[in-house]
């Protein structure tokens, strides 16, 4: 099939898995679906851990979250509850393991992927060649042979008022008070060769501070990352950085209140993961220092900027490397002008 423009679909299946920044970009697809298709069903096939910040989403009428915990019967079991829908379309946009069998079982008329491998065929009888560029680009341009462009979209996430209320008293709590500008710093990854050292985190805090009294630095951390947050804040006191400049929420909070925090922010700091896609979904302006990663993870905007050596061997997105020069050249100092740079222009 190459050409959908007739269909008219009444439920509409999206199959995205993780991580958790991967489905957040894929909220432009359902925006789009929604626009094309204002009366059908849009369902989302995910796992549990990558809802929450999807929820309250307008474009999605219904989640199907699979526990990666459950067996082989179990998870079959949920495969056949979903395929009850009878879905009239279904999209994938991995062609994971788990996104192979949902698309298999559905039993959908019209499935609809991208062109893989040999089971690319086999599974799907609508295939496209997917475009080069910002990753939400990228997923939606899968839709052209229902008429769909992208026109720009970014992801989204959609915060209550209570939660946006929660989130500046959380931050009260923390000691931010009115007259103080916000910074998130988001400086922890799993991978070394996306990980900016926190030693030039401590630098760039404490340059940044020198340059305005009136920054806080909100520190972000997901879970079992509070080592990384306590060696950071240790940096920081040794350069003389007040500790009440630091703000750290105790307890961790849920990744919808950490989002109404960051919501809050001037600017965002950090490395190549979730928060830079969180971000860019509240309409905050970024800083990344990506370190080996693509350049598919900017939302094309001047507020969303990186710094990117200009080296041969970049980007690589190598998990591991002895010398990560495309780390270790991004100086606290050209951080620290990049920053302003942005600060200034979003005003």
């Amino acid at each position: 099939m190459t050409d959908l423009s007739s269909l008219h679909p009444k439920r509409i299946l999206v199959c995205q898995q993780r991580q958790i920044g991967d489905v957040l970009l894929s909220t432009p697809v359902f925006e789009a679906l929604k626009k094309r298709f204002p009366d059908a069903e849009t369902h989302l096939f995910t796992e549990k851990k990558c809802a929450p910040l999807l929820r309250g989403n307008p474009f999605i009428d219904k989640f199907h979250l699979i526990d990666r915990k459950d067996g082989f019967f179990g998870q079959l079991a949920f495969y056949r509850r979903v395929a009850a829908c009878r879905f009239d379309l279904v999209i994938d946009l991995q062609q994971l393991p788990r996104c192979r069998m949902m698309s298999l079982m559905s039993r959908a008329p019209v499935r609809l992927s991208f062109p893989a491998n040999v089971l690319s065929s086999l599974l799907y009888n609508c295939l496209v060649t997917p475009e080069d560029g910002y990753a939400s680009q990228t997923k939606v341009s899968l839709l052209a042979p229902l008429g769909i462009r992208w026109e720009g979209e970014g992801p989204r996430i959609f915060l209550t008022e209570e939660e946006k209320a929660r989130g500046r008293a959380l931050l009260a709590d923390c000691g931010f008070a009115a007259g103080q500008r916000l910074i998130a710093v988001d400086s922890t990854h799993r991978r070394a060769s996306k990980r900016w050292p926190a030693e030039r985190y401590a630098r760039l805090m404490r340059l940044l501070a020198e340059h305005d009294a009136s920054f806080r630095f909100l520190l972000l951390r997901g879970p079992g990352e509070e080592a990384d947050i306590e060696h950071l804040r240790a940096l920081c006191k040794g350069l003389g950085l007040a500790p009440e400049t630091m703000l750290v929420p105790e307890p961790l909070p849920d990744i919808r209140l950490s989002a109404a925090c960051l919501a809050e922010a001037a600017l965002l700091v950090g490395n190549c993961s979730s928060p830079r896609h969180m971000a860019a979904a509240l309409g905050v302006p970024s800083l990344v220092i990506p370190g080996a990663s693509g350049t598919a993870w900017r939302f094309p905007s001047p507020l969303h900027r990186e710094l990117r050596p200009d080296l041969p061997c970049q980007p690589c997105g190598k998990t591991e490397c002895d010398d990560p020069q495309c780390l270790l050249r991004v100086t606290p100092e050209e951080a620290l002008s990049a920053a302003l740079s942005l600060l200034n222009r979003a005003g």
